[in-house]
């Protein structure tokens, strides 16, 4: 198989979309992007704030534009924010414009690499771990219909999981 000349990175927030991102987009000859990123960029504000004066609906409508443009660039490895999927024009979007990876990883494995982040505004709860569980039981049936391929970077380094989609990437 030839590599894809755009690679879209969907999962829940932990699951490490964009440092596997960035080594594969090096790995690959790629330039890397992150939606989250650019939404920052655009706006001059960080996410929580996003959140606090738009609200999630205010973020989605923002994360739906900085898809939009983006999946029209070529030669990148594009890391998605993990809600990203909730939205049905984002989903066919990321599935007609590129190659989908779903980096999964559990709620637990999740909380474990995010319970210290501020900049997670879905965490703001009495109980982050239920959260991301619910998360995790709306979501995966949206990553799963749009990916190409799934990897778990479960209990991995991102050197590993790196390893493993190109690898898949060769022996396609």
């Amino acid at each position: 198989m030839l590599k894809p000349t755009r690679i879209f990175l969907v999962g829940p927030m932990g699951a490490g979309k964009t440092t596997i991102g960035r080594q594969l987009a090096q790995s690959l000859g790629l330039e890397f992007d992150d939606t989250d990123q650019e939404i920052q960029k655009r706006t001059g504000v960080d996410i929580p704030t996003i959140f606090e004066y738009e609200g999630e609906e205010g973020f989605r409508r923002r994360e739906m534009k900085a898809i939009a443009d983006m999946v029209e660039q070529d030669n990148m490895v594009l890391a998605t924010g993990g809600g990203a999927v909730t939205q049905a024009e984002n989903r066919r979007l990321l599935a007609a414009r590129g190659y989908v990876i779903y980096l999964s990883c559990s709620p637990e494995q999740q909380y474990e690499r995010t319970y210290k982040d501020k900049n997670r505004p879905l965490l703001h709860t009495d109980d982050p771990l239920q959260r991301l569980k619910e998360l995790n039981e709306e979501r995966d049936p949206q990553y799963r219909e749009i990916a190409d391929l799934v990897v778990s970077t479960e209990g991995r380094s991102a050197q590993a999981v790196v390893r493993d989609v190109i690898r898949h990437f060769e022996n396609s």
